[in-house]
């Protein structure tokens, strides 16, 4: 295995371990907050649900990333290629990673909000919530760009 190689493999590890890191932290600090609010509104859980899950995508997204990229390692890479799987991993791990604990700060805040009382925070939460996600997502289709940089 080559130098070159090991540092595509460390893009590969950034892309899922750094997408998966954001998206955990950001579905435990809303799963928290479903939490509290289930003890007011035991009835909406299902709600309190759908918004806590919103922070899963940003995991997926660096997933897919790492399966469209891993095809693409080879033993005997060139510098150019491996720098380019290592700065997509680098992008997207660390877009995602960011997004998703963000999300779920937004969701556990509308899910609170909701908990106490206010019904139209579903609503506006989900619309919120999708700000950050929309940066994880420019953050995937980069990375899908750059997949174009390796028939160079």
């Amino acid at each position: 295995m080559s130098e070159m190689s090991i540092l595509a493999i460390a893009g590969l590890g950034l892309m899922v371990g750094l997408a998966g890191a954001g998206s955990a932290w950001g579905l435990s600090v809303a799963g928290q907050a479903v939490m509290g609010m289930i003890k007011k509104r035991p009835n909406d859980f299902g709600k309190g649900m759908i918004l806590s899950s919103m922070p899963a995508t940003q995991g997926i997204y660096g997933f897919v990333a790492f399966m469209m990229f891993s095809g693409e390692v080879t033993s005997n890479m060139t510098p150019y290629k491996a720098a380019v799987v290592f700065a997509a991993g680098l992008a997207i791990g660390l877009a995602c990673f960011i997004s998703g604990i963000y999300q779920g700060k937004v969701c556990a805040a509308g899910i609170a909000t909701y908990g106490s009382g206010n019904d139209k925070a579903f609503g506006n939460t989900l619309i919120l919530a999708a700000f950050p996600e929309f940066y994880a997502i420019l953050s995937l289709v980069a990375s899908i760009m750059m997949i174009g940089l390796l028939g160079k």
